[in-house]
């Protein structure tokens, strides 16, 4: 199949400003699901390549034309983002001792969660992260299931999958363990084998999957019985605008391809989960809110009158375990 260009892309919808602002084509009708992928797995490539979310927001500057950005934005759509990386997972809940140990470029804020800290991992476990990215989360688990565990971090993009194993170096040295991989594959086809893993770990990541209830499945056909699931993701208290939700930056950051809460839950259920919990976590939302990340400025920007992103979006610890 022959994709359109990012270019292309761009001068279809009338923008001119790149995969940071640009939104489908009007009057192209619902999109696909193969569409939906490409926007997604570009803009990942780009945040690998500019090496966080910060500063693809702040390239975002560089490229604008115009089109949708006003003349007086810093960076991204809306200006560059008044956080770091690091500054992002402290205020998530990932420890001190975790981040002081990553590779450099691994943590790339793209978090909304901490997996890890709800997964009670085990030494000798299989954990598999779906949408690993640059590997943080692998590598925040690789000490915990240890020399005899393994950690599989599965990713759609070509350019993170190249990230994460460089990063592997680096993870070997500091750790002296060599119990992570990662596999290029999308979490809706798995590169992975029926019932192996013993726990299965995502952080924000699901709802960037057009088809989430065949990603439940394919965590269901993994995990072995008795296996459990570890996912930070966001969720919907109630429905987005449209406004905000046929906005392709949005999508990128997890939030236009949010479901409710309960479409979560059902979800779940059919893919023959149990015990499942679903615990709101509104610290991240918070965050992101009050250090006016440029992103959620935006929203803030198209949600009614005396709302907030808070009203509308939650960041949600999900555990459940596949029937023993």
């Amino acid at each position: 199949m022959t994709t359109k260009s990012t270019s292309e892309k761009s001068e279809r919808a009338g923008c001119g400003c790149g995969p940071a602002c640009c939104t489908p084509a009007a009057g192209a009708g619902g999109t696909q699901n193969a569409d939906i992928r490409e926007q997604i797995r570009d803009g990942y490539a780009k945040i690998a390549r500019d090496g966080s979310w910060s500063a693809f927001q702040a390239a975002g500057a560089k490229e604008k034309a115009g089109g949708c950005c006003t003349p007086s934005a810093g960076g991204g759509c809306c200006g560059p983002a008044t956080f770091t990386p690091e500054q992002l997972a402290q205020a998530i809940g990932y420890g001190g001792d975790d981040l002081a140990a990553m590779p450099e470029g691994a943590n790339m804020g793209l978090s909304c969660g901490n997996p890890t800290a709800i997964a009670s991992l085990k030494a000798g476990e299989v954990v598999l992260d779906l949408g690993s990215g640059g590997g943080f989360d692998c590598f925040v688990a690789g000490p915990k299931v240890g020399a005899s565990g393994r950690v599989i971090g599965v990713d759609m993009t070509p350019d993170m999958i190249t990230k994460a194993r460089r990063n592997t170096a680096m993870y070997r040295e500091r750790t002296g363990l060599e119990n992570v991989e990662f596999r290029l594959g999308e979490i809706e086809n798995l590169p992975v084998a029926d019932g192996g893993v013993d726990v299965v770990i995502s952080n924000c990541v699901l709802n960037l999957s057009p088809d989430k209830a065949r990603v439940w499945r394919e965590i269901g056909r993994v995990l072995r019985p008795g296996g459990r699931v570890a996912v930070s993701d966001l969720a919907l208290l109630r429905p987005l605008p449209e406004a905000v939700r046929a906005d392709v930056e949005a999508l990128v950051g997890c939030i236009a391809g949010a479901v409710l809460v309960e479409e979560v839950r059902g979800a779940m259920q059919a893919a023959g989960l149990t015990d499942i919990a679903l615990t709101p976590k509104p610290e991240y939302i918070a965050a992101m809110t009050n250090w006016e990340d440029p992103l959620y400025r935006k929203i803030v920007e198209s949600l009614p009158a005396g709302t907030s992103p808070a009203d509308y979006i939650t960041s949600l610890d999900i555990t459940a375990r596949k029937a023993g």
